[in-house]
């Protein structure tokens, strides 16, 4: 390590003492529409890491019983007015500023892991008095102070760190304190020695379905970051729907800002999977290097482009790499760290068990959250964020033409079997419209999620009859059934028949499937909303609750004898006359639960996004053919697992190829744009 006096040296000299050098990962603060991001970017005060004994490195308990958490010793907003730019900021006098953020911390154990780099150049462009202090973790989220360099007037600090000690985690970051003036940031960067290798060229491109506003603002986003978009070859967008982005104000201003680089594909909805598998076979058709596929619904953080394809070119194989995703409308919450898909259930899940989903960043900023600083290894990222070297398409095919649902994680785990591994990166990402308002198990979804998961477990899945996917997917089938949501369970009778079908016909139903299931929803009332919920008769009950107390979860123990009393009530029960007439209650959507509604023969029940309500019948008819049929389909597809596995799995290739697509590309599309 320098001493503090050789830590800061004018530009001319560190270049004279060393190679060539490469950015890595450029620091940046929000841009002027996102302030409400800002503790993402940078963060205030000191901060105290986890505390472990210095006998064995465990946790050491703090007073309040805690091992688990870091202190920050401040809760001093950012100083948002004190940007200067999209790279530069002060820092007023005798305050601190730290840059150990989720989109300006170095994410050191990654690129330790997954590249060829064994150390970076830390670049810091001051004027002003203070300090720039550098900072590590490691996988326990400890804090370790590395160096300091004392600056005055304008300065350039360089600090060279090693990335050995990051085999399991840690970040590198670095603080800067004001002394008795202000101190300017002018910018920051990670570099690399050596010449920078080939980059290669980037297709961007976008799936959408009648969301032209969000297309067109992340146009104009890429539009106005020049710098972010020089990996990108071409930007294409494939317009599904009825709302045609071309047609938005000010399309065509923003086409000519990006100066030939847009492309307009439209073609009719094939869902996610069909249109991001026009990206991928588009991409390769253009000798592009990488496709990078993003969803319709984010605003891109365009900094996270040149960030993906830095580490993508750096890696020692090739690797698909994805941007994490947050909250659209709760900007400093994080969806998820990293997926991994749990082999026995089937089921996406978090690969550490302290993980935390929608981790609040204004809460607890990376510095003082522990279980950040582990490194992730996932099997899959989500599509609303991926860059995927075009080498891989060509070996592995492209997407399931399964419409929605599953299309990544499928591909991911397709991609992991033959050898090539998925870095979910952090200091890359978007927000994206959340999952918090929206219940995609209930409605049209329904269907894509049921079969969809079958088919990928029949792909993947390494237990001789797919572990507990049938099982569990029997269990859902009576909770919907329960919860009067017929509809829901006819489309899951409907995707279980589509499994047992067979691959061939995957192709053939991605444009008709959706209609379909849209059409048979005019013989549901739980599939129908209406906005005004004094369209409803007044809600009554007949008898009221037992003892005036509402209705209970089962326990674990009494949940099978209670299970059955129920099923065999709403089967054998008939529906009251005044049940038939009007609702016995309104039920909103977060007590929405199977054994809550299970307990009504009619209810209004209000959807996830606010917007409108449905009425829940009981029909004793219904519930009993869907019963039957759903168990008869679930019997069935495990006593064929086998024989459907080694089928899913024979024409995995095929349905997946560019000669099969193509057909389907050439049957639902119209001329480029």
């Amino acid at each position: 390590m320098t001493q503090i006096s050789q830590a800061a040296v004018s530009t001319d000299d560190a270049e004279a003492q060393s190679p060539q050098w490469h950015t890595l990962q450029r620091v940046v603060l929000p841009q002027q529409d996102q302030m409400d991001t800002a503790a993402l970017y940078l963060d205030t005060g000191s901060a105290f890491g986890i505390q472990v004994s210095t006998n064995d490195g465990s946790a050491v308990e703090s007073s309040t019983g805690s091992s688990s958490g870091s202190v920050a010793d401040s809760t001093r907003e950012v100083h948002v007015e004190d940007f200067r730019s999209r790279r530069s900021t002060s820092v007023r006098p005798g305050e601190r500023v730290s840059f150990g953020s989720y989109f300006n911390a170095f994410p050191a154990s990654y690129w330790r892991r997954w590249t060829t780099l064994q150390k970076v150049r830390l670049q810091v462009r001051t004027e002003g008095s203070g300090v720039v202090s550098v900072y590590k973790s490691n996988a326990r989220g400890a804090l370790q102070h590395v160096e300091t360099a004392r600056v005055d007037g304008t300065t350039t600090s360089t600090f060279d760190l090693s990335l050995q000690p990051f085999g399991d985690g840690g970040w590198y970051w670095f603080d800067l304190v004001a002394g008795s003036r202000t101190l300017v940031l002018h910018d920051a960067d990670w570099l690399a020695g050596g010449e920078e290798p080939r980059r290669g060229a980037v297709t961007l491109e976008i799936t959408t379905l009648n969301k032209p506003d969000f297309c067109l603002n992340n146009l104009e986003i890429l539009a106005a970051n020049p710098s972010a978009i020089g990996d990108v070859h071409e930007i294409l967008i494939v317009d599904q729907g009825t709302q045609k982005v071309v047609d938005q104000p000010g399309f065509e201003a923003v086409r000519a800002q990006l100066k030939g680089k847009l492309r307009i594909i439209d073609q009719d909805n094939l869902g996610g999977s069909g249109g991001f598998a026009r990206g991928m076979f588009e991409a390769v058709e253009n000798g592009s290097d990488f496709v990078l596929l993003l969803d319709d619904d984010v605003v891109v953080e365009p900094e996270s482009i040149p960030r993906l394809v830095s580490f993508a070119t750096h890696c020692k194989s090739p690797t698909i790499v994805g941007g994490h995703m947050f909250d659209l409308y709760n900007r400093t919450v994080l969806h998820t760290f990293g997926e991994i898909v749990n082999p026995y259930r089937f089921q996406p899940d978090q690969p550490l068990d302290e993980q935390v989903l929608g981790h609040d960043f204004a809460r607890s900023n990376l510095r003082h959250t522990p279980w950040l600083h582990r490194r992730v290894d996932v099997d899959y990222n989500g599509w609303w964020m991926c860059l995927i070297p075009t080498s891989i398409i060509r070996e592995i095919g492209l997407s399931l033409p399964v419409f929605i649902k599953w299309d990544d994680a499928e591909y991911g785990l397709r991609a992991k079997k033959a050898g090539y591994p998925t870095v979910s990166m952090p200091g890359a990402g978007v927000w994206h419209v959340s999952w918090i308002d929206k219940d995609d198990m209930v409605g049209w979804q329904a269907y894509f999620h049921t079969r969809n998961r079958i088919v990928a477990a029949l792909l993947h899945s390494p237990y001789e009859h797919g572990g507990r996917v049938v099982r569990e997917s029997g269990y859902s089938d009576i909770k919907h059934l329960v919860s009067m949501q017929y509809h829901t369970a006819r489309g899951r009778v409907m995707a279980m028949r589509d499994v047992l079908e067979g691959p061939g016909q995957l192709h053939g139903i991605l444009a008709t499937k959706l209609p379909e299931i849209r059409t048979m929803a005019k013989n549901y009332s739980d599939a129908q909303v209406h906005p005004d919920p004094d369209m409803f008769p007044t809600p009554k009950m007949d008898k009221p609750p037992r003892k005036g107390q509402g209705f209970r979860a089962p326990s674990y123990t009494t949940l099978v004898p209670w299970a059955v009393k129920t099923i065999v009530r709403q089967l054998s029960s008939p529906v009251s006359m005044s049940s038939q007439e009007r609702p016995q209650a309104f039920v909103a959507h977060q007590d929405n639960k199977w054994w809550r509604m299970s307990q009504y023969d009619s209810a209004i029940v209000s959807n996830a996004e606010g917007t409108g309500s449905s009425w829940y019948r009981r029909d004793p008819r219904e519930m009993r053919g869907l019963l039957v049929e759903a168990a008869r389909l679930n019997a069935e597809i495990l006593r064929r697992w086998p024989s459907l596995r080694e089928q899913y799995r024979e024409a995995l290739e095929d349905i997946t190829s560019f000669e099969s697509w193509k057909k389907t590309f050439e049957s639902h599309s119209s001329k480029g744009q």
